[in-house]
């Protein structure tokens, strides 16, 4: 994925207690037409934005988690502790004028007591770096090999997974009326907010401007993962969630590019917004194929989704994402966020990609090359890390179900060691920056049970040698 900067706008993060109450959500803005702010703070801030940027217009980039009618306060006051420790309650995305000066008007917010941190939006393109090489056909008529490389199917003999564990999907959306992924997917939702005149010159196709309850794919990515994730496996393999549910967020449009091929495009806010609403919505895994990497931005600069991926993991979801296409040693985010789980491509001998990116936070490798999935009509061979990250999730998912079916918490930390424990080796030695070797579905949940047993025991043994501690003797 490459980034440009989003014209005129910024996102800028206070501190605790820093948040006005006037500023309204994005939200609100959107869907019930409330004006945006033409102020922050009535002071430095402000000054700030005004000297460097003209005028402005202010809105909070995240809604709360509980309604209104369920905790009865307006406004920032309404966030609860997770969501104002992690930073999304205090997020405000600024619209200014001109955007000439906006290298000094960064530093000079950042420079401010009550500023946490500050940066440019910006705008993502998906696939990442290296194209998928797809071939979009009505049938395929083959299985693939990916999920017997992985041994999926013995994996889903151990556990089928549960429909109440959920996979979140950030993508382009996905094709909801496929008939691989028809009544497999849950009503999801649409993130994109973009503006033609402010996307570079991108001629964008499709719906693009107007958030709403229709998460419709136009560029087919985001249909990739979904069917490697939930198809029913009617001309292709089924999904590797099992029974697990999906909920997909459209957080990246649709363009077209100078070769007449369509790709995604998204800014941060729009990716952020609808990760946000996901963890809201409950789900326990979200897969992200999509990344920005550390050269596009400057040394000092904040790294992207830093707020969002902390709320994730104060609630408890596992995350999930692609390293990125480049084939370099490089730290792509959120994937080199802490917490993610970083997953690189295999080809069918077990070999890590050419085009993988590596690096030391990257966790395991699944397969990421022609792999059989959805299109938007019909089916495709897709290549490229985006499309091993779902196996990494799904297994994530059947993990999730299986410690949900034994009355265990799993987080992910906990998947992340579990799946780096029970990975197979790569088919040939002194593979480095690929990380600990190819996911293997059903190892990763027999190890989950190992796991589960040998904390129970040693829990039983602890209450024993407790209960047998004699009492003092009185004085």
């Amino acid at each position: 994925m490459n980034a440009t900067l989003v014209p005129r706008r910024l996102l800028l993060t206070l501190k605790l207690g820093e948040v006005p109450e006037h500023v309204p959500g994005l939200r609100a803005v959107h869907g019930y037409g409330t004006p945006l702010a033409d102020h922050v703070d009535g002071g430095v801030i402000d000054r700030i934005l005004r000297h460097h940027g003209g005028a402005i217009r202010v809105a909070r980039l995240h809604s709360a988690r509980v309604r209104r009618a369920e905790r009865n306060v307006v406004g920032a006051r309404r966030f609860d502790d997770a969501e104002q420790l992690s930073g999304v309650a205090r997020v405000l995305r600024v619209e200014v004028r001109d955007d000439d000066r906006m290298p000094a008007l960064l530093a000079a917010l950042a420079e401010l007591p009550m500023v946490e941190r500050v940066s440019p939006d910006h705008l993502c393109h998906a696939p990442f770096d290296a194209p998928t090489a797809d071939t979009d056909t009505r049938r395929v008529g083959e299985t693939g090999w990916a999920q017997d490389a992985i041994r999926l199917a013995q994996a889903l003999r151990l556990e089928p997974g549960d429909p109440a564990v959920v996979v979140g999907l950030a993508d382009t959306g996905v094709a909801m009326h496929h008939a691989e992924l028809d009544a497999r997917v849950r009503a999801g939702f649409d993130s994109v907010d973009l503006d033609p005149e402010s996307v570079g010159g991108l001629t964008l196709v499709g719906d693009f401007r107007n958030r709403g309850q229709r998460p419709d794919d136009d560029v087919g990515h985001g249909s990739g993962c979904a069917g490697i994730l939930s198809a029913r496996g009617a001309s292709m393999p089924s999904g590797g969630a099992g029974l697990c549910g999906l909920t997909p967020v459209r957080v990246l449009g649709a363009a077209v590019g100078a070769d007449g091929k369509r790709f995604g495009v998204g800014a941060l806010d729009n990716i952020d917004a609808g990760m946000k609403r996901l963890i809201d919505l409950g789900v326990k895994v979200i897969n992200m194929s999509f990344g920005t990497p550390d050269s596009l931005l400057t040394g000092d600069a904040p790294r992207p989704h830093e707020e969002v991926i902390r709320y994730a993991m104060a609630r408890g979801v596992i995350l999930v994402a692609a390293s990125g296409n480049s084939g370099l040693d490089e730290r792509f985010h959120p994937a080199a966020h802490e917490g993610v789980i970083a997953v690189g491509a295999v080809d069918p001998a077990l070999k890590p990609t050419s085009f993988s990116t590596r690096g030391d936070h990257v966790a395991l490798c699944a397969p990421g090359r022609d792999i059989v999935t959805c299109g938007l009509a019909g089916y495709q061979h897709a290549t490229g890390t985006s499309f091993a990250a779902p196996f990494v999730a799904a297994v994530c998912a059947l993990m999730s179900s299986r410690a949900q079916r034994r009355a265990w918490p799993l987080n992910g930390d906990d998947c992340k060691r579990l799946l780096i424990a029970s990975a197979r080796p790569f088919a040939r030695a002194g593979v480095t920056g690929c990380g600990h070797g190819v996911l293997d579905a059903a190892a990763a949940l027999r190890a989950l049970d190992d796991d589960i047993d040998l904390q129970l025991r040693d829990a039983d043994a602890s209450d024993a040698s407790y209960e047998s501690t004699p009492a003092p003797a009185a004085a």
